[in-house]
């Protein structure tokens, strides 16, 4: 008897779906049909985007660890916007940079969420599948995120929201399209709880503190909104949070060391100096494991020397106003600024706050240098980038080099926004620009000292910034519902603070923020008076440490730098600047020694390094798509001799001809007798006739450059 195979079909039983709008689009969630292992899951669609949120954890704490080991990872697949991808397996690679940032926008207002005492691996996966450019999936994504969290069992203490903010014709906008977006001063995202702001992070062309908390404050009551929307959600389908083993540090142990140790952690804080810092804490450190070390183990070990600076830190500056390093609350580091330093660089730019010290060099080249971008965006290139580097140097630490991580990334990305806004357009300076910051000492704030390096390096290349931008930043420490902040944070009051709000800005306002928290978030109060204290000190540094340095960009680019000119052309002439094959064109990149590109629309950028070769290529180009001037004097080359004269090529494609009563001043009896193939003569166009016949003058040109010389003398 066969054997029969059956099955039953799939119904799904579990599935929701909920409705909302946000900016006036369709905002759907789904559950219940796709992911079903994961601790939280939910589809997340947006308009016609798409985002898959997925959250796991690990069932046991992970061992001989201090810190929560969160990942949140952002995924872009090339099939959300109908492409393969570019790279030779034509499959996708490592994260690029934007998701790499996405990650970051959610990690931030997610992690201080969670018990910090827990030490299970948490994940959190955003997969976007399917991309309408007018819906953000990073929006998409930190909304499914929180959702995701919310439902599943795992502990934390949302749910948030987030949203972008718009500028758009001196409107503030929720969400703006992808057309509004092209047009706004303005490109923020905030993250928030019903209470509180968890994140910040902005890029503004100059916009005034009163108009970026203005935004803010807008964002947070559409945020509330949506939290609403959230908490039906979990009231019908949340599942209870799970109990976790607290890998708290024993408090008994915590009170025996501070009653022992205390005088003597006071003592090795109370220092300016990173290094004096190191070398007092050591012995400490030597004392606590001979004498617990068996009994508790290195690890814990450590988290009790991080919990005893964490407590003096704290103390000093809620009970006394003190800081380590014995500054006032709004002082700022000793300052100073460098530039043209490095003389083979294009430009150079070296800052300097306390122990903190960064090097930024600039670098020029032609369109073709642009870095070409393969991600979910309708960004094809980029011809500004900066890259941040944290060698192991700048903390003292010998071990190798590896290549940048996402918190490099993140830096970068962070001085590159501030100065975008102050950029000239290609039309006026049409460079590919690309700024590394070397960071040479690190003692907190090495982002903000990149924008003020980058300021300088890019004043010294001689690129004509509309205004220069400086960059601070501001911490924060609370308890309760006390909280003060502070001025300039340096690494350790950033290491044992709650919040690293850094503003970079011109004179005129801000163009970028990034806030990291370490607390469930900031009152309205703490962010005005956060930027104000910025406002402030960036005026400061601007006009009293790096403008007396180089108060306006350099009017000469450097003689190492490539001189380039832009201009347009006939698209019907782009074919005789080409030539078959390319021959005219590489004809002129030979002879001139520079590079020439020419894109669809006739624009054409000549790059080269030496002045008089840029305008010789010039001249040839425009010579081919203009016609020769009558009365003009040309450098052209013998092509042909014949016996009533000599044809001269005076440009690519365009030859005419020296009769043989034009060959001299004198006269000439064979043309042979004064020139031969290949030689190359100044002639003048006496004549076009109407059919575009040119007639040249050897003869009249040698008489004009007499006279000329004639006058001179």
């Amino acid at each position: 008897m066969a054997e029969e195979f059956t099955s039953r079909k799939e119904t799904f039983p579990n599935f929701r779906e909920w409705k909302t709008e946000i900016a006036g689009r369709p905002f759907i969630v789904e559950t219940g049909k796709m992911c079903g292992l994961s601790n939280g899951s939910c589809m997340v669609r947006y308009g016609e985007t798409a985002v898959l949120c997925n959250v796991t954890m690990s069932e046991k704490p992970r061992d001989g660890i201090d810190f929560f080991p969160l990942s949140v990872d952002f995924e872009e697949k090339l099939y959300a916007v109908g492409r393969i991808p570019g790279s030779f397996m034509r499959r996708e690679g490592r994260p690029g940079e934007k998701a790499i940032l996405t990650s970051r926008v959610v990690d931030r207002p997610i992690r201080p969420l969670f018990p910090k005492d827990m030490r299970n691996d948490v994940s959190v996966v955003m997969t976007v599948m399917s991309v309408d450019q007018d819906c953000s999936p990073e929006v998409a994504g930190i909304i499914g995120t929180s959702i995701a969290l919310s439902i599943s069992d795992i502990p934390w203490k949302g749910p948030i929201a987030g949203l972008f903010m718009g500028l758009v014709d001196g409107q503030i906008v929720i969400n703006p399209t992808e057309a509004q977006r092209e047009v706004s001063e303005l490109q923020l995202t905030v993250a928030a709880s019903m209470e509180k702001i968890v994140m910040i992070e902005a890029g503004a062309n100059e916009v005034d503190e009163d108009t970026m908390l203005k935004a803010i404050d807008i964002a947070h009551e559409e945020c509330k909104r949506i939290i609403g929307f959230i908490d039906t959600i979990v009231a019908e389908i949340g599942k209870p949070k799970k109990e976790f083993q607290s890998m708290d540090l024993d408090h008994d142990l915590f009170d025996a060391v501070k009653e022992e140790f205390l005088d003597e952690f006071k003592y090795a804080m109370d220092t300016d100096d990173k290094n004096v810092r190191d070398e007092r804490l050591l012995p400490i450190q030597e004392k606590i494991e001979a004498k617990y070390l068996e009994q508790w183990g290195a690890a814990t070990i450590g988290l009790i020397m991080y919990k005893m600076q964490k407590f003096v830190v704290r103390r000093w500056l809620l009970d006394d106003g003190k800081r380590v390093d014995g500054r006032g609350i709004n002082e700022i580091r000793p300052l100073n600024a460098e530039v043209g330093l490095l003389p083979r660089a294009h430009g150079s730019g070296m800052f300097t706050r306390g122990q903190t010290q960064v090097l930024t060099v600039a670098t020029l080249s032609n369109s073709r240098d642009s870095q070409i971008i393969d991600d979910i965006s309708t960004e094809e290139t980029k011809r500004y980038m900066h890259h941040y580097n944290f060698p192991p140097y700048s903390v003292g630490e010998a071990r190798g080099l590896r290549s940048p991580g996402r918190r490099e990334i993140g830096h970068g990305a962070l001085a590159e926004r501030a100065l975008l806004p102050v950029l000239p357009s290609e039309d006026e300076f049409p460079y590919t620009m690309r700024l590394v910051s070397e960071v040479l000492s690190s003692n907190g704030s090495t982002s903000q000292a990149s924008i003020c390096g980058s300021t300088l390096a890019l004043m010294d290349a001689g690129v004509p910034l509309k205004a220069p931008v400086a960059g601070i930043s501001c911490g924060l420490i609370t308890e309760g519902d006390r909280w003060m902040t502070m001025l300039d944070i340096q690494g350790v009051e950033d290491f044992h603070g709650d919040m690293d709000f850094k503003v970079g800005g011109t004179h005129k306002g801000i163009t970028a923020i990034q806030m990291d928290m370490k607390v469930d978030g900031l009152t309205r109060e703490i962010v005005a008076e956060a930027f104000e204290k910025c406002r402030k000190a960036r005026l400061f540094i601007l006009d009293e440490i790096m403008l007396p340095v180089l108060p306006t960009p350099r009017e000469q680019l450097s003689q190492y730098a490539p001189k380039m000119v832009s201009f347009m052309i006939d698209v019907d002439k782009i074919r005789d600047v080409i030539g078959k094959g390319g021959k005219v064109i590489q004809d002129i990149c030979a002879k001139c020694n520079c590079k020439i590109d020419v894109e669809e629309n006739g624009r054409v950028c000549v790059t080269a390094v030496d002045r008089d070769d840029l305008n010789r290529a010039v001249g040839i180009i425009k010579m081919i798509v203009e016609d020769p001037e009558v009365g003009a004097i040309y450098k052209g080359k013998v092509t042909r001799l014949m016996n009533f004269g000599a044809f001269v090529e005076i440009a690519p494609g365009k030859e005419g001809l020296v009769h043989i009563s034009k060959l001299d001043t004198k006269r000439v009896e064979k043309v042979e007798d004064v020139v031969a193939v290949g030689d190359e003569l100044l002639v003048k166009v006496t004549e076009i006739d109407q059919q575009g016949r040119i007639n040249l003058s050897r003869k009249d040109a040698l008489a004009d450059m007499a006279a000329r010389q004639g006058a001179q003398q």
